[in-house]
């Protein structure tokens, strides 16, 4: 199966593709990881996707769809896979198509885990790190023991400015998908909306048995 996960920040769309993948036996390809690995590699690509993060610029549709065409040529994601980050864009979806088409086979359906603005902005505004090692908390599904001190260290616990809820709610108009790349998946008749406000362990369930229903579709 080629899987596609959609959903902005705040989700748990990294979290549940990872578990997706496991579960169902495919690749993970998260367009974050790619381009990691090939900035890593240093090749003629990654040194190009790098200055672009460098300047904290998005990479331009042409360099992912190069990374991501690369990635899904190795043999083992020709089994399976689930994509997460990618596509972000028409572009990106109908190039991803074109890919797959080229190995006789297509997406099976595109998965978006919704969310309402306020829940998402509770969710990323409520995180807050150590400003000595650099742990992680957060006010609802990981609290310090001891407000404001890191459990790690003692150090002081403090929150970046683009986690702070103005500035989230600002950053959320643009990482939702675009209407034009969900609408271009409903027109397939592949777009499955997961409420993604649940407790992870039931935004799983619902997610696989999403999955079991299009599987069944096409057996």
């Amino acid at each position: 199966m080629y899987l596609i996960l959609l959903g902005p920040p705040g989700t748990g769309k990294g979290t549940q593709a990872k578990l997706l993948a496991e579960r169902r036996r495919l690749v993970h390809i998260a367009s974050g990881d790619l381009f990691r690995e090939a900035v890593q590699q240093g090749s003629d690509l990654g040194q190009r996707v790098k200055a672009y993060l460098d300047r904290g610029e998005l990479v331009p549709d042409e360099l992912t769809i190069a990374m991501l065409e690369e990635r899904v040529r190795q043999p083992e994601a020709q089994q399976g896979a689930i994509f997460d980050g990618y596509p972000r864009t028409l572009q990106q979806a109908q190039a991803l198509d074109t890919m797959l088409a080229h190995l006789g086979t297509a997406a099976d359906a595109a998965l978006l885990i919704t969310a309402s603005d306020e829940e998402l902005i509770r969710r990323l505004s409520g995180r807050w790190l150590c400003g000595a090692c650099g742990e992680i908390f957060h006010e609802r599904s990981r609290p310090p023991k001891l407000a404001g001190r890191c459990d790690r260290c003692g150090g002081a616990l403090g929150q970046r400015d683009d986690d702070k809820p103005d500035v989230v709610r600002r950053r959320l108009q643009g990482m939702r998908p675009p209407e034009a790349l969900l609408d271009y998946y409903r027109q397939q008749g592949k777009l499955l909306e997961i409420d993604g406000e649940q407790e992870v362990e039931a935004v799983t369930r619902n997610l696989l048995d999403a999955i079991e229903r299009v599987a069944s579709a096409v057996r």
